[in-house]
């Protein structure tokens, strides 16, 4: 977080790739489980040391530095790491991704965020009740005085399969990214914003 974000109210989103016209990438099923399973166990064993994945969409498309929208496994382009690295580590590692039919490369052109803060930080009575098997909610209210403002992501005990974004994080990542990223609001310090109906819809 910099000084100019200090006074700022704070504000917690979920990220996706924008509607523009670009591919996407999708986990590879067998390494996009062990990552779930990583995200409620938190046992380095689950954690897969690199993920396998497939572009989605015409291939005369351009990719994006932002291609997968599952709300656990935010992927990057090395482009964005590079950029974004201290930031980033505050919060987790990278890890390798190597869609399908590519050349691996060191360091590899894609990599995805594996976010290990979980942070105790929801107002459980003003949050909807999560769902069971997921933990999702629909409404999620935080207790500000919890929120971990300084990390630019999270995820909560509740709802370990998600990675949860501080606003400050969110405006880097949008003037990198542009229309190629979609930036949903979950929650917001200041109430006047509305947070999005369906956050963590596709």
């Amino acid at each position: 977080m910099t000084t100019d974000n200090q006074n700022e109210p704070l504000s917690v989103y979920r990220l996706l790739p924008g509607l523009g016209e670009f591919r996407t990438l999708s986990l590879e099923e067998y390494a996009h489980r062990k990552l779930i399973r990583w995200l409620r166990t938190g046992s380095p064993a689950d954690l897969p040391e690199e993920l396998r994945a497939e572009w989605v969409g015409d291939p005369r498309l351009r990719p994006t530095d932002f291609p997968c929208g599952y709300p656990g496994a935010p992927v990057f382009g090395r482009r964005i790491v590079d950029l974004l690295r201290d930031e980033l580590h505050a919060a987790g590692r990278c890890l390798p991704v190597v869609p399908e039919g590519a050349v691996k490369k060191d360091p590899p052109d894609y990599l995805l965020y594996a976010v290990d803060k979980v942070v105790d930080c929801v107002d459980v009575r003003r949050s909807s009740k999560p769902k069971k098997g997921t933990g999702q909610m629909k409404v999620t209210v935080f207790r500000p005085d919890a929120v971990p403002a300084g990390l630019p992501a999270f995820r909560v005990p509740e709802y370990p399969g998600a990675v949860h974004w501080n606003g400050w994080m969110v405006e880097r990542l949008r003037g990198l990214l542009g229309d190629d990223l979609e930036a949903r609001l979950v929650w917001s310090e200041d109430r006047s914003r509305t947070p999005h109906p369906d956050p963590w819809g596709f």
